[in-house]
């Protein structure tokens, strides 16, 4: 990595919880008013898989790379478990995602505090299951973030009931992108979130591309230019 990489999960929650591990990259000497990215992963990884991208984040991110909270393997983590009917349905653990979207929030309020970063320059963004999340902070906390990055992900319904007030969305903003051929999370899904996003006062990126279940190269320099643009 370009710039220093360290540990900084050990910051205490106001409230004395546990906070989830992570990886975390600062951003360029000199920056005077950072900002925070928040990257999760999908299912079955780690927060050593999108800190990866870090190098390609801008100059005036630090970038946090969170661990899911429960462990499917050596290694290998889930926000929640879930299962897929023959119908294609899905069933989600939903006391499992309850425990991860809180530990997000109180480790994402934990690390803006410590990095002095405002809530108007906070982004969490993930793949898959992780954009999952991301997307489902941005409905149910708006008041964290400023945007969130969703990436091959789709709307969990279990988290309706908890969206906050459309006008809490006021002046946020949203990137949505997805790949044509994705096989694990179909096109559609990312369809449904921005037909939803069209109903809410939000700033939406839409974007299909190429592809699988998969970040590719189009789609992160993309993806990294509205992050720089968020930035200004």
């Amino acid at each position: 990595m370009s710039r220093n990489m360290n540990q900084i999960g050990t910051i205490p929650a106001s409230d004395g919880h546990k906070l989830l591990s992570l990886l975390h990259r600062p951003p360029v000497p000199g920056v005077t008013q950072p900002w925070l990215l928040v990257l999760m992963h999908g299912v079955g990884s780690n927060e050593d898989d999108l800190f990866g991208l870090s190098d390609f984040v801008p100059a005036p991110f630090h970038v946090v790379s969170l661990r899911a909270p429960f462990v499917l393997g050596p290694d290998s983590y889930a926000w929640f478990e879930f299962s897929v009917a023959s119908d294609g349905s899905r069933r989600i653990d939903t006391a499992q995602e309850t425990v991860s979207r809180e530990a997000i929030v109180r480790t994402v309020q934990a690390v803006a505090r410590k990095l002095d970063v405002p809530p108007e320059r906070v982004v969490p963004g993930g793949f898959s299951q992780g954009g999952i999340m991301a997307l489902s902070l941005l409905r149910t906390q708006p008041a964290l973030l400023q945007a969130a990055m969703v990436m091959h992900s789709r709307l969990l319904p279990e988290v309706d009931a908890l969206a906050a007030p459309a006008q809490a969305l006021d002046g946020k903003q949203l990137w949505v992108s997805h790949g044509l051929q994705d096989g694990v999370i179909p096109i559609a899904s990312a369809r449904a979130i921005r037909d939803l996003a069209s109903t809410l006062p939000v700033a939406l990126t839409y974007n299909e591309y190429p592809g699988a279940h998969e970040i590719r190269a189009a789609e992160l320099q993309a993806a990294m230019q509205w992050l720089g643009d968020l930035a200004g």
